[in-house]
Order: C-alpha cells, then sequence, then structure tokens
C-alpha cells in the first residue's frame, strides 16, 4: 500500500512538473542583428564544367531565329 502511494506521489510530481516545464519553459532567447561584410575578391564566374554548362544555358536563351 506504501509503495502504491509513493507511485501517485510520483506521477503527481511528475505531471506538475511537466506543465511548469510547458509553461516556463518557453522562453524565446534575446535576438540581434549581425551584420558582416562578405569580401568580393573576383567577381568573373568560377571555371570548369559547371560554368560551361551554366554558359550553354545563356547562350540557347539569346538566339535569333532568321
Amino acid at each position: 500500500m506504501r509503495l502504491l502511494k509513493l507511485v501517485v506521489v510520483l506521477i503527481l510530481a511528475a505531471l506538475i512538473a511537466l506543465v511548469g516545464y510547458a509553461y516556463f519553459g518557453d522562453m524565446d532567447p534575446a535576438r540581434k542583428e549581425i551584420r558582416q561584410p562578405i569580401p568580393i575578391t573576383d567577381a568573373s564566374p568560377p571555371a570548369g564544367p559547371a560554368a560551361e554548362a551554366a554558359g550553354d544555358d545563356a547562350d540557347a536563351g539569346t538566339e535569333t531565329s532568321e
């Protein structure tokens, strides 16, 4: 009988703790804006297969039909 009372008290304590966590645990952190410049050293597109494929797509739309 004492063990049953102990289990019931522990379950009630767990439920109270869960409600308290749900109520107080959702605290948002303080947010602030951070701006960092991005250094750009070279504006040319990278060389390689990806650049060639991108170049082919760009040229396909500029062709004129005669």
